[in-house]
């Protein structure tokens, strides 16, 4: 059976799976990411991930962050272009102290102004960190030449200059915009039953309000391929090709998962791995990456290489992605195709926080989520000519845009 999204009465979605486990996972999962901030200030999404731990009505800073850690817990949060997930994992027992922090962290935050001052500079860090660090800033500087002149392609971070003229406001506008029932789902995996945890949600999450309007997320349309060499002070050159790919409400979706798996998913016998590293030694790191939007998606392969194996490099990339629109996959490569994948996916769903935040982000975009098992059927459904569609219409090398960050 599916997961079955029940709402309070208030409307607030809440998803959950039982176990036996005596570690428990707790999050909210907002619909929200750096698409949806105001122009003027990039990087506002991420920069309230981080203040809204400082203070709430009746807690300040060291009363947040210690409420699970002085009982063995995990707090955390992270921002993404379209979501901000903010959750904790603990020893089952502390079912009530995780929803009730969580709950107050949420709707009672305060935002102190000598809190923000300080996060700041601690953002700011974040940032030349990432500056300083070519293999991590490509992927934000190709997001942004993919979907140029689009909220999708803003760095997640932001820049020092838009993180000092944040203000406390433009916090508080931003949660009383988007902080609502209607962009937040409440998911959790662990040993409590789903009547227990309801009444839980209930008594701590009931206050909180719907949306007086819906938000609305403007359309990524006319992408435009780029070719772009950018020097950078940095031993290795670092490369990103790719192009816009399916969005999470796509049926291709899954497909094109299996794809990018097969070319340069997680394993070290992918496509990608044996033609640059195994063969080669060209390369000590090669991946391919799929993220799906609401709207959208973005297909990318990235590789860090020495500079005189760069053109080598990229041209590999190219007929590996030629093989696959050229030649249908044989029973035997689709069959173990499959299996990785879903081995890969049985695997990452062990770790229940994972699977916390993975049903999560399902239920914002889905009615019902699709157990493990739903999943694997849809996986061993697919033919080899469902992979040979979606190869053609994504891996065309024509429409591929490609970051260049070479030693200078």
């Amino acid at each position: 059976m599916p997961h079955h999204i029940v709402r309070l009465r208030n409307g607030l979605r809440v998803i959950h799976v039982e176990t036996n486990s005596p570690i428990s996972h707790f999050g909210v999962l907002v619909d929200i990411g750096t698409r949806d901030e105001p122009q003027r200030t990039p990087g506002l999404a991420h920069f309230l991930e981080h203040t809204i731990f400082k203070g709430t009505q009746k807690r300040n800073a060291y009363r947040v962050i210690s409420r699970m850690e002085a009982v063995g817990g995990d707090l955390n949060a992270s921002t993404s272009k379209e979501e901000t997930y903010f959750h904790t994992s603990f020893l089952s027992q502390d079912y009530p102290r995780a929803v009730e922090l969580l709950s107050d962290i949420l709707c009672h935050s305060i935002f102190p102004e000598k809190e923000i001052d300080k996060e700041k500079t601690v953002v700011m860090e974040e940032i030349s960190y990432y500056k300083d660090t070519p293999s991590e800033l490509i992927f934000d500087d190709f997001e942004g030449l993919v979907f140029e002149n689009h909220p999708l392609g803003r760095n997640i971070l932001g820049t020092r200059q838009s993180v000092k003229k944040m203000t406390r406001n433009d916090l508080l506008g931003l949660m009383s915009q988007y902080y609502n029932v209607h962009n937040i789902v409440l998911a959790s995996v662990g040993n409590i039953s789903l009547q227990r945890l309801l009444k839980l949600c209930e008594r701590y999450f009931g206050e909180m309000e719907l949306a007086q309007e819906p938000k609305h997320r403007e359309p990524f349309a006319n992408y435009q391929p780029h070719m772009l060499r950018v020097h950078k002070h940095a031993v290795q050159t670092n490369v990103m090709m790719g192009m816009p790919a399916y969005a999470i409400i796509d049926d291709k979706r899954v497909p094109f998962l299996l794809l990018t798996n097969l070319l340069g998913g997680q394993g070290m016998n992918t496509r990608l791995n044996m033609s640059m590293r195994e063969k080669r030694g060209l390369a000590y790191t090669v991946e391919a990456n799929y993220t799906s939007f609401s709207d959208t998606g973005l297909f990318s392969v990235y590789f860090g290489c020495a500079a005189q194996n760069t053109d080598h490099c990229v041209e590999l990339v190219l007929r590996e992605a030629e093989n696959l629109r050229h030649q249908k996959l044989g029973s035997m490569q689709l069959y173990y195709a499959k299996k990785q994948l879903i081995g890969q996916m049985a695997l990452a769903n062990e770790a229940k926080l994972n699977e916390m935040l993975s049903i999560g982000h399902a239920a914002l975009f889905f009615e019902e989520v699709d157990t493990m098992e739903e999943s694997i059927r849809e996986i061993e459904a697919l033919t080899a000519d469902d992979i040979l569609t979606v190869a053609n219409e994504i891996l065309d090398p024509d429409n591929f845009t490609t970051l260049i960050f070479e030693h200078s």
